[in-house]
């Protein structure tokens, strides 16, 4: 399938405080081919990590709320230090302040929960040709708006 070798070479960071959000997301990637995936429960850990290793990701995908430092706050962080780095902003609670909120930060995409492994792969798949688009010298998050 296009895309497929693209998003097996994706470097995921997982963030989201349920366990049982994890392990699905875990699964679905290793579905994909992804094997390399962390994962962090809650925006604090993620920064840390990121702070830590973040040249070793060049995928975020991450609950919007979460105790200690919700999905936001850790996007904005990301972009300080990366206004590049790919981040899926993922939420069960979406709401159209959210959207234009998550936009204006430049999220890469944007996933409701429930979520299918399909609408996982479809964002995964754009989010990749962006990150390909992005070593070629173009910025795909402005350019592309952000979905």
């Amino acid at each position: 399938m296009k895309g497929a070798t693209e998003i097996d070479h994706l470097h995921v960071l997982i963030v989201d405080d349920e366990r049982a959000v994890i392990k699905i997301l875990r699964n679905m990637l290793a579905n994909f081919g992804i094997t390399q995936i962390m994962v962090a429960h809650d925006g604090l850990e993620a920064a840390k990590f990121l702070e830590d290793c973040g040249d070793k990701i060049n995928l975020i995908i991450c609950d919007w709320n979460m105790p200690h430092m919700n999905g936001f706050d850790l996007l904005r962080k990301v972009r300080a230090g990366d206004p590049n780095k790919a981040f899926v902003m993922l939420t069960g609670f979406a709401t159209h302040d959210m959207i234009r909120e998550a936009k204006q930060l430049n999220a890469s995409a944007f996933i409701a929960k429930p979520f299918s492994q399909d609408e996982i792969r479809k964002k995964l798949e754009l989010v990749a040709r962006k990150i390909v688009r992005h070593r070629t010298g173009d910025n795909p998050w402005i350019a592309a708006g952000g979905r």
